[in-house]
């Protein structure tokens, strides 16, 4: 079964369109190459409260887990 950051993963159109990814409290603050192939359901069925996009800058809210998924998706990285 895929852990949390990697369904997060997959809902911001997979490693290969993260551009960079940060936890800031409790949220994921991340720039995507095309923010098309994000995916709002697909966040959202990965736990996320709500996905705020401006342009390429994507944040997924997550809550106070923000801070090691981002972690584990730069390991990813």
């Amino acid at each position: 079964m895929a852990s949390k950051a990697e369904k997060i993963v997959a809902g911001l159109g997979g490693i290969d369109n993260i551009d960079e990814i940060e936890g800031c409290i409790t949220r994921l603050r991340t720039e995507v190459h095309d923010p098309s192939k994000v995916d709002e359901a697909a966040l959202k069925a990965a736990g996320a409260h709500g996905v705020v996009k401006m342009g390429t800058a994507i944040q997924v809210v997550i809550g106070t887990d923000a801070d090691p998924i981002a972690a584990d998706i730069e390991d990813m990285m």
